[in-house]
Protein backbone atom coordinates (compact mmCIF):
# COMPACT_ATOMS: atom_id res chain seq x y z
CA UNK A 1 0.00 0.00 0.00
CA UNK A 2 2.48 2.26 0.91
CA UNK A 3 4.76 4.22 -1.66
CA UNK A 4 8.11 5.96 -1.75
CA UNK A 5 6.19 9.41 -2.63
CA UNK A 6 3.76 9.73 0.21
CA UNK A 7 -0.05 9.72 -0.82
CA UNK A 8 -0.25 11.80 2.09
CA UNK A 9 2.34 14.56 3.57
CA UNK A 10 1.70 16.36 7.09
CA UNK A 11 4.78 18.59 6.20
CA UNK A 12 3.25 21.34 3.53
CA UNK A 13 -0.36 21.11 5.70
CA UNK A 14 1.94 22.12 8.80
CA UNK A 15 3.57 24.84 7.12
CA UNK A 16 0.26 26.32 5.52
CA UNK A 17 -1.96 25.42 9.16
CA UNK A 18 0.93 27.07 11.05
CA UNK A 19 0.24 30.39 9.96
CA UNK A 20 -3.05 30.76 10.47
CA UNK A 21 -4.11 32.53 13.27
CA UNK A 22 -7.03 30.25 14.49
CA UNK A 23 -4.49 26.95 14.55
CA UNK A 24 -3.35 25.65 17.55
CA UNK A 25 -2.33 22.02 18.73
CA UNK A 26 -5.67 20.37 20.25
CA UNK A 27 -5.23 18.59 23.88
CA UNK A 28 -4.27 14.92 23.86
CA UNK A 29 -5.68 14.42 27.58
CA UNK A 30 -4.69 11.45 29.88
CA UNK A 31 -7.47 10.12 32.08
CA UNK A 32 -8.71 6.94 33.03
CA UNK A 33 -12.11 5.36 32.24
CA UNK A 34 -13.45 3.05 34.59
CA UNK A 35 -9.67 2.88 36.11
CA UNK A 36 -8.27 2.07 32.89
CA UNK A 37 -5.83 4.36 31.10
CA UNK A 38 -7.56 6.92 28.62
CA UNK A 39 -6.01 9.32 26.10
CA UNK A 40 -8.82 11.57 24.41
CA UNK A 41 -8.02 13.55 21.67
CA UNK A 42 -10.34 16.70 21.77
CA UNK A 43 -11.35 18.27 18.85
CA UNK A 44 -14.28 19.60 20.14
CA UNK A 45 -12.44 23.58 20.08
CA UNK A 46 -10.30 22.57 16.66
CA UNK A 47 -9.50 26.58 15.25
CA UNK A 48 -13.15 28.39 16.60
CA UNK A 49 -15.55 25.42 14.25
CA UNK A 50 -15.70 22.73 16.66
CA UNK A 51 -14.48 19.88 15.02
CA UNK A 52 -11.77 17.94 13.13
CA UNK A 53 -12.76 18.74 10.07
CA UNK A 54 -11.35 22.57 10.37
CA UNK A 55 -8.04 21.07 9.37
CA UNK A 56 -8.96 19.89 6.23
CA UNK A 57 -11.26 22.23 4.95
CA UNK A 58 -9.21 25.20 5.10
CA UNK A 59 -6.25 23.72 4.15
CA UNK A 60 -7.64 22.38 1.01
CA UNK A 61 -9.17 25.50 0.03
CA UNK A 62 -5.99 27.13 0.57
CA UNK A 63 -4.44 24.62 -1.81
CA UNK A 64 -6.76 24.97 -4.30
CA UNK A 65 -6.66 28.38 -4.39
CA UNK A 66 -3.09 28.35 -5.05
CA UNK A 67 -3.86 25.96 -8.01
CA UNK A 68 -6.24 28.19 -9.47
CA UNK A 69 -4.21 31.46 -8.94
CA UNK A 70 -1.14 29.78 -10.15
CA UNK A 71 1.05 30.89 -7.66
CA UNK A 72 2.03 30.25 -4.24
CA UNK A 73 0.49 31.52 -1.24
CA UNK A 74 2.69 33.90 1.13
CA UNK A 75 3.64 33.76 4.20
CA UNK A 76 0.83 36.71 5.00
CA UNK A 77 -1.78 35.05 2.69
CA UNK A 78 -4.54 35.34 5.87
CA UNK A 79 -4.00 38.87 5.94
CA UNK A 80 -3.22 39.79 2.13
CA UNK A 81 -5.71 42.05 -0.08
CA UNK A 82 -4.26 41.06 -3.51
CA UNK A 83 -4.83 37.19 -2.92
CA UNK A 84 -8.50 37.91 -1.86
CA UNK A 85 -9.23 40.11 -4.45
CA UNK A 86 -7.76 37.64 -6.82
CA UNK A 87 -9.75 34.58 -4.82
CA UNK A 88 -12.91 36.58 -5.05
CA UNK A 89 -13.62 35.45 -8.47
CA UNK A 90 -13.56 31.96 -6.93
CA UNK A 91 -16.65 30.19 -5.49
CA UNK A 92 -16.21 26.58 -3.84
CA UNK A 93 -19.26 24.71 -3.70
CA UNK A 94 -19.67 21.11 -1.38
CA UNK A 95 -21.89 19.11 0.11
CA UNK A 96 -22.08 18.45 4.03
CA UNK A 97 -23.38 16.73 7.02
CA UNK A 98 -22.65 19.86 8.45
CA UNK A 99 -19.12 20.10 9.66
CA UNK A 100 -17.17 19.95 6.26
CA UNK A 101 -19.46 22.54 5.16
CA UNK A 102 -18.51 24.75 7.96
CA UNK A 103 -14.50 24.39 7.53
CA UNK A 104 -14.61 25.37 3.34
CA UNK A 105 -17.14 27.76 4.68
CA UNK A 106 -14.16 29.39 7.07
CA UNK A 107 -11.76 29.03 4.69
CA UNK A 108 -13.49 30.55 2.06
CA UNK A 109 -14.00 33.71 4.29
CA UNK A 110 -10.33 33.51 4.97
CA UNK A 111 -9.18 34.26 1.26
CA UNK A 112 -12.25 36.08 0.12
CA UNK A 113 -13.85 33.73 -1.77
CA UNK A 114 -17.03 32.69 -2.20
CA UNK A 115 -19.06 29.24 -1.39
CA UNK A 116 -22.59 27.67 -1.48
CA UNK A 117 -23.11 24.36 0.48
CA UNK A 118 -25.63 21.90 -0.11
CA UNK A 119 -27.48 19.91 2.80
CA UNK A 120 -29.89 17.11 2.91
CA UNK A 121 -33.09 18.31 4.72
CA UNK A 122 -32.69 15.88 7.56
CA UNK A 123 -29.10 18.16 8.69
CA UNK A 124 -30.16 20.26 11.50
CA UNK A 125 -31.17 23.88 10.98
CA UNK A 126 -28.35 24.73 13.56
CA UNK A 127 -26.18 23.97 10.85
CA UNK A 128 -27.37 26.07 8.25
CA UNK A 129 -27.52 28.93 10.77
CA UNK A 130 -23.81 28.68 11.42
CA UNK A 131 -22.92 27.98 7.77
CA UNK A 132 -24.54 31.45 6.66
CA UNK A 133 -23.13 33.35 9.61
CA UNK A 134 -19.38 32.08 7.95
CA UNK A 135 -20.79 33.57 4.66
CA UNK A 136 -21.63 30.62 2.60
CA UNK A 137 -24.94 29.98 0.71
CA UNK A 138 -26.97 27.62 1.84
CA UNK A 139 -29.17 25.37 -0.55
CA UNK A 140 -31.29 22.46 0.80
CA UNK A 141 -30.67 19.21 -1.37
CA UNK A 142 -32.36 15.83 -1.33
CA UNK A 143 -33.32 14.18 1.98
CA UNK A 144 -29.88 12.17 1.94
CA UNK A 145 -26.19 13.35 2.03
CA UNK A 146 -25.87 11.06 -1.18
CA UNK A 147 -28.47 13.23 -2.83
CA UNK A 148 -26.27 16.16 -1.06
CA UNK A 149 -23.49 15.34 -2.76
CA UNK A 150 -25.20 14.52 -6.49
CA UNK A 151 -26.60 17.97 -6.46
CA UNK A 152 -23.09 19.63 -5.53
CA UNK A 153 -22.12 18.19 -8.32
CA UNK A 154 -24.47 18.97 -10.88
CA UNK A 155 -24.17 22.77 -9.09
CA UNK A 156 -20.33 22.49 -10.02
CA UNK A 157 -20.34 21.21 -13.72
CA UNK A 158 -23.30 24.05 -14.28
CA UNK A 159 -21.90 26.96 -13.08
CA UNK A 160 -17.76 26.26 -12.92
CA UNK A 161 -17.21 26.36 -9.36
CA UNK A 162 -14.94 24.44 -7.24
CA UNK A 163 -16.41 20.97 -6.19
CA UNK A 164 -14.60 20.34 -2.54
CA UNK A 165 -15.77 17.40 -1.67
CA UNK A 166 -14.54 15.43 1.85
CA UNK A 167 -15.43 11.61 -0.10
CA UNK A 168 -13.52 10.52 -3.27
CA UNK A 169 -14.78 8.08 -6.43
CA UNK A 170 -13.38 7.10 -9.95
CA UNK A 171 -12.12 10.31 -11.59
CA UNK A 172 -12.42 12.76 -8.58
CA UNK A 173 -9.16 12.18 -6.17
CA UNK A 174 -7.40 15.29 -5.72
CA UNK A 175 -9.86 17.16 -4.22
CA UNK A 176 -10.60 15.01 -0.88
CA UNK A 177 -6.83 13.56 -1.05
CA UNK A 178 -6.07 17.55 -0.15
CA UNK A 179 -8.54 17.82 2.77
CA UNK A 180 -7.30 14.41 4.31
CA UNK A 181 -4.05 15.56 4.10
CA UNK A 182 -4.85 18.19 6.62
CA UNK A 183 -6.41 15.64 8.96
CA UNK A 184 -3.00 14.04 8.62
CA UNK A 185 -1.32 17.00 11.17
CA UNK A 186 -4.12 16.01 13.74
CA UNK A 187 -2.06 12.55 13.74
CA UNK A 188 1.14 14.44 13.44
CA UNK A 189 0.23 16.06 17.00
CA UNK A 190 -0.62 12.75 18.56
CA UNK A 191 2.52 11.62 17.49
CA UNK A 192 4.56 14.13 18.76
CA UNK A 193 2.94 14.30 21.92
CA UNK A 194 2.92 10.38 22.46
CA UNK A 195 7.11 10.33 21.72
CA UNK A 196 7.03 13.19 24.39
CA UNK A 197 5.49 10.88 27.13
CA UNK A 198 6.71 7.15 26.03
CA UNK A 199 2.86 6.69 26.65
CA UNK A 200 1.90 5.05 23.48
CA UNK A 201 -1.40 3.53 23.02
CA UNK A 202 -2.63 -0.01 22.47
CA UNK A 203 -5.56 0.65 20.38
CA UNK A 204 -7.02 3.33 18.57
CA UNK A 205 -10.60 3.56 17.74
CA UNK A 206 -11.36 6.21 14.80
CA UNK A 207 -14.82 6.86 13.76
CA UNK A 208 -15.78 7.29 10.36
CA UNK A 209 -18.48 8.77 7.80
CA UNK A 210 -16.62 8.64 4.28
CA UNK A 211 -13.58 7.36 6.32
CA UNK A 212 -11.34 10.55 5.78
CA UNK A 213 -10.57 10.87 8.80
CA UNK A 214 -10.24 7.18 9.86
CA UNK A 215 -7.77 6.55 7.02
CA UNK A 216 -5.63 9.94 7.28
CA UNK A 217 -4.95 9.23 10.58
CA UNK A 218 -4.81 5.27 10.06
CA UNK A 219 -2.36 5.45 7.36
CA UNK A 220 -0.06 8.53 9.36
CA UNK A 221 -0.21 5.79 12.16
CA UNK A 222 1.54 2.49 10.04
CA UNK A 223 4.04 5.52 8.40
CA UNK A 224 5.44 7.37 11.28
CA UNK A 225 4.27 5.87 14.91
CA UNK A 226 6.85 4.12 16.91
CA UNK A 227 4.98 1.86 18.09
CA UNK A 228 1.85 0.16 16.53
CA UNK A 229 -1.53 -0.07 17.77
CA UNK A 230 -4.43 -1.71 16.50
CA UNK A 231 -7.00 0.43 14.68
CA UNK A 232 -10.61 -0.17 14.82
CA UNK A 233 -12.91 1.93 12.72
CA UNK A 234 -15.95 2.56 14.22
CA UNK A 235 -19.07 3.20 11.81
CA UNK A 236 -22.85 3.46 12.59
CA UNK A 237 -25.17 0.17 12.01
CA UNK A 238 -26.97 1.68 10.25
CA UNK A 239 -24.15 3.14 7.50
CA UNK A 240 -21.50 0.35 7.92
CA UNK A 241 -19.83 1.25 4.15
CA UNK A 242 -16.58 0.89 4.77
CA UNK A 243 -16.55 -2.64 6.33
CA UNK A 244 -18.94 -4.03 3.72
CA UNK A 245 -16.55 -2.34 0.91
CA UNK A 246 -13.42 -3.63 2.53
CA UNK A 247 -14.85 -6.93 3.07
CA UNK A 248 -16.36 -6.86 -0.88
CA UNK A 249 -13.10 -5.39 -2.38
CA UNK A 250 -15.13 -2.72 -3.98
CA UNK A 251 -17.25 0.15 -3.19
CA UNK A 252 -20.64 -0.80 -1.61
CA UNK A 253 -23.46 1.64 -1.14
CA UNK A 254 -25.42 0.17 1.69
CA UNK A 255 -28.91 0.88 2.82
CA UNK A 256 -30.33 1.93 6.72
CA UNK A 257 -32.28 4.41 8.47
CA UNK A 258 -31.52 7.69 9.39
CA UNK A 259 -28.85 7.44 12.58
CA UNK A 260 -28.59 9.85 15.00
CA UNK A 261 -25.11 10.14 13.88
CA UNK A 262 -25.75 12.43 11.34
CA UNK A 263 -22.07 12.76 10.82
CA UNK A 264 -21.11 9.33 10.08
CA UNK A 265 -24.43 8.51 8.50
CA UNK A 266 -22.21 8.13 4.99
CA UNK A 267 -24.04 4.98 2.97
CA UNK A 268 -20.81 5.36 0.41
CA UNK A 269 -17.51 5.32 1.57
CA UNK A 270 -14.84 7.72 -0.12
CA UNK A 271 -12.24 5.43 -2.63
CA UNK A 272 -9.71 6.60 -1.66
CA UNK A 273 -10.13 5.91 2.02
CA UNK A 274 -11.58 2.76 1.77
CA UNK A 275 -8.55 1.46 -0.12
CA UNK A 276 -6.08 3.13 2.60
CA UNK A 277 -8.32 1.19 5.57
CA UNK A 278 -8.25 -1.68 3.89
CA UNK A 279 -4.93 -2.45 4.93
CA UNK A 280 -4.49 -0.05 7.27
CA UNK A 281 -7.36 -1.22 9.83
CA UNK A 282 -7.26 -4.20 12.19
CA UNK A 283 -11.05 -4.42 12.63
CA UNK A 284 -14.74 -2.75 12.06
CA UNK A 285 -17.18 -2.23 14.32
CA UNK A 286 -20.58 -0.91 14.42
CA UNK A 287 -22.43 1.10 17.12
CA UNK A 288 -26.40 1.99 17.65
CA UNK A 289 -27.59 5.18 18.06
CA UNK A 290 -28.40 3.81 21.53
CA UNK A 291 -25.02 3.04 22.18
CA UNK A 292 -24.03 6.50 20.50
CA UNK A 293 -25.72 8.22 23.19
CA UNK A 294 -24.03 6.21 25.80
CA UNK A 295 -20.61 7.28 24.57
CA UNK A 296 -21.60 11.20 24.74
CA UNK A 297 -22.57 10.38 28.34
CA UNK A 298 -19.08 8.67 29.35
CA UNK A 299 -17.34 11.20 27.95
CA UNK A 300 -19.41 14.16 29.85
CA UNK A 301 -18.03 12.42 32.79
CA UNK A 302 -14.79 12.73 31.93
CA UNK A 303 -15.41 16.64 31.70
CA UNK A 304 -16.08 16.76 27.92
CA UNK A 305 -18.77 17.45 26.01
CA UNK A 306 -19.39 15.96 22.55
CA UNK A 307 -21.84 13.98 19.94
CA UNK A 308 -22.73 10.78 19.25
CA UNK A 309 -20.91 11.57 16.19
CA UNK A 310 -18.19 13.04 17.82
CA UNK A 311 -18.10 10.05 20.61
CA UNK A 312 -18.75 7.45 18.54
CA UNK A 313 -14.89 5.96 19.19
CA UNK A 314 -15.69 5.95 23.01
CA UNK A 315 -18.71 4.19 22.33
CA UNK A 316 -17.25 1.60 20.66
CA UNK A 317 -14.49 1.52 23.53
CA UNK A 318 -17.91 0.80 25.87
CA UNK A 319 -18.41 -2.06 24.20
CA UNK A 320 -15.63 -3.99 24.13
CA UNK A 321 -15.85 -7.31 26.10
CA UNK A 322 -12.13 -7.79 26.47
CA UNK A 323 -11.46 -3.83 27.52
CA UNK A 324 -7.67 -2.88 26.05
CA UNK A 325 -5.00 -1.64 28.29
CA UNK A 326 -4.11 1.75 27.03
CA UNK A 327 -6.61 3.29 24.16
CA UNK A 328 -7.07 6.11 22.44
CA UNK A 329 -9.91 8.07 21.11
CA UNK A 330 -10.76 11.06 19.41
CA UNK A 331 -13.44 13.34 20.17
CA UNK A 332 -13.93 14.68 16.64
CA UNK A 333 -16.34 17.47 17.20
CA UNK A 334 -18.11 19.50 20.08
CA UNK A 335 -21.92 20.17 20.11
CA UNK A 336 -23.63 21.57 17.71
CA UNK A 337 -24.74 25.29 18.66
CA UNK A 338 -25.65 28.19 16.54
CA UNK A 339 -24.17 31.42 15.71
Amino acid sequence: MMTDTPLLDPAPARALLSVCPAYVTSPLIRTELASMPLWIKDETNRMGLGAFKALGGVYAVARLIEHHLEQDLAPDMFVSDHVRARAATLTFVCASAGNHGMAVAAGARVFGARCRIHLAETVPEDFATRLKAKGATVVRSGSTYEQSVQAAIADAEETGALHLADGSWPGYTEPPRLVMEGYTVLAEEMRESLEASGDWPSHVYLQAGVGGLAAAVAYMIRQTWAQQPEIVVVEPDAAPCLRDSVAASRLVTVAGPVSNMGRLDCKTPSMLACDILSGAADRFVTISDQQALDGVRAAHKLGCVSTPSGAAGLSALLLEQDPPPHPLVILSEGPVQTG
